[in-house]
């Protein structure tokens, strides 16, 4: 009887530590978290590059963004940067935004050029949100501006086998690709005493994290890649940069297989459901969020990693059971460019083989459903 009196009273200390632990964390959230778009704008008020880290084809995550435009303007923001979006058709988006009338028909051929499979009404709304804004605005006023990060990969050149310096710069033929992001930023933005939103991939946003993988002669056998774009930028411009991450699943290893969870095992989301699942955007860094401890893919080769580690900031829009994958464009690839998208469709190592027509327009209704597969359960 004592034995189990002893238990309960150690089980249930466990539990109130563990209740105060989310009382204090919820609070935080109340007293320092701002809204999404307030929290962004924030920022912009220190730093100069902000790097949105988003997980592919979340609907919520491009409303969100085109929602932002307005307000980025009013506080004296005026580029957002893209990464799925080619420099050599940089001329005819700056053409596209600024025109008396929107053209949906261009507006999806510029988004052709770079990805023959990006065609999600989402991605392209951006264009209309600038364009609706840039139509608003006084004749003589600077407009704003949608900034291609990428250039135009030749995948109709890639030959299939073991990836090697000499095959994959026959793909990208201007070099490594956030080195070219990078570049065009300080080029575009930073070098013109400019302020920019980079919406990119989450691992393109890494700044101070570096990614860990196998290497044979490592301490530990790990080393730590620091060249993804934001990387690259911010040791450079160590104090103009500040990368956040949208909500979002993370992996863990589980066995041979990795397998999507709910970012710190569920305790975020456990947090926004004490704070009523409000849109919210706050600091990881030097904040109580920040300290938690994080056991997924990301703490590969760290010790007592922790969330702060990974981004300065994040952005909760809605629990990830509610996340939507994007919509697909009807007829994006059609009877009239479907050899070119057959030539020039990315990664072919990654996907089963697109042949015909049908194949590709299956590829891009299904890629949204891959992206979001399993969010419903966490």
């Amino acid at each position: 009887m004592l034995t189990q009196f002893i238990m309960c009273v150690v089980l249930s200390g466990h539990l109130l530590t563990a209740q105060s632990m989310n009382d204090s964390l919820a609070t935080f959230i109340r007293n320092e978290a701002l809204s999404p778009d307030d929290y962004v704008i924030e920022k912009f008020r220190t730093h100069d590059v902000i790097l949105l880290g988003e997980h592919h084809l979340i609907k919520q995550n491009l409303l969100f963004v085109q929602d932002l435009i307005p307000k980025l303007y009013k506080n004296g923001i005026r580029n957002l940067g893209m990464e799925f979006g080619a420099n050599e058709v940089q001329d005819k988006l700056d053409s596209l935004v600024n025109a008396p009338e929107y053209d949906q028909v261009l507006a999806q051929e510029i988004m052709f050029t770079y990805n023959c499979t990006w065609g999600y009404h989402e991605y392209i709304n951006v264009y209309k949100a600038a364009w609706k804004l840039n139509r608003s605005l006084p004749k003589d006023a600077p407009k704003f501006r949608i900034l291609n990060l990428s250039y135009i990969f030749r995948w109709d050149n890639y030959t299939p086998g073991p990836r090697n310096p000499e095959n994959m710069l026959s793909v990208f033929t201007k070099g490594t690709v956030d080195k070219f992001r990078a570049e065009t930023i300080e080029k575009e933005v930073i070098q013109k005493g400019e302020k920019v939103l980079a919406l990119v991939g989450t691992t393109h946003a890494f700044t101070k994290y570096g990614s860990p993988y196998f290497k044979y002669n490592g301490d530990n056998f790990c080393d730590y890649d620091h060249d993804w774009l934001g990387g690259r930028l911010y040791r450079k411009y160590p104090g103009r940069v500040f990368n956040i991450m949208l909500h979002q699943a993370f992996n863990k290893k589980d066995g041979d297989v990795y397998i999507q969870i709910s970012p710190l095992e569920g305790l975020l989301e456990e947090i926004m459901a004490l704070n009523n699942n409000k849109a919210v955007g706050f600091d990881l860094m030097d904040s109580p969020m920040g300290r938690q401890p994080d056991n997924s893919i990301y703490s590969t080769c760290y010790q007592d990693f922790t969330l702060g580690q990974l981004f300065d900031g994040y952005i909760f829009l809605q629990p990830l059971n509610q996340l939507e994958g994007c919509t697909p464009i009807k007829d994006f690839v059609n009877e009239r460019n479907i050899e070119e998208a057959i030539r020039q469709f990315p990664d072919p190592d990654w996907h089963a083989p697109v042949k015909t027509l049908e194949d590709m327009v299956r590829f891009i209704e299904d890629n949204p459903k891959t992206m979001v597969r399993g969010y419903e359960s966490l």
